[in-house]
């Protein structure tokens, strides 16, 4: 099952990129909605081999997920591999400028079952998909609001 959403973006195509690359800023961010994020692999700057392993709850039950990025391709690509026990999947974020100061952000996300359980529960998602790709839409949404917040601080003080 895949996923897919693009917002345009009110920023040039490196400060996304860089902004993307900020990796201890999303740790923050998934331990304020109470997931226990840990970094599992010894890389000190950000590249294909680094991984997190996440512990949260979700409908009622502890979950891990680790999370690994497989491929970074400067200012225009980067693909996160994802698994768990019961899920496989990849994400896949392609930027492209539309013009000097804006940019493209496109987000493929693709979820494979690995247990019976998990299939079940994607089958209730793909009819639920309208509402799942609507909530999909809000959080890339809420993640391009907070890129262009940053762009404009930038600004203030002077690119």
């Amino acid at each position: 099952m895949h996923f897919i959403t693009k917002q345009d973006i009110e920023a040039p195509l490196d400060f996304v990129y860089r902004t993307l690359n900020e990796f201890d800023q999303f740790e923050r961010m998934a331990a304020r909605r109470g997931a226990e994020v840990e970094r599992i692999d010894r890389l000190r700057v950000p590249g294909p081999g680094a991984a997190w392993r996440l512990r949260f709850a979700f409908r009622g039950k502890p979950r891990v997920l680790t999370i690994r990025v497989d491929d970074l391709q400067e200012d225009s690509l980067m693909v996160f591999g994802l698994e768990s026990n019961t899920l496989d999947g990849s994400s896949r974020i392609d930027l492209a400028a539309l013009a000097p100061r804006r940019t493209r952000i496109t987000i493929l996300t693709e979820i494979r079952p690995r247990t019976l359980g998990a299939r079940v529960m994607l089958q209730s998602v793909r009819l639920a998909r309208g509402r799942v790709q609507k909530k999909i839409d809000g959080a890339s949404s809420k993640l391009a609001a907070m890129i262009e917040e940053r762009w404009r601080a930038v600004q203030r003080r002077g690119y």
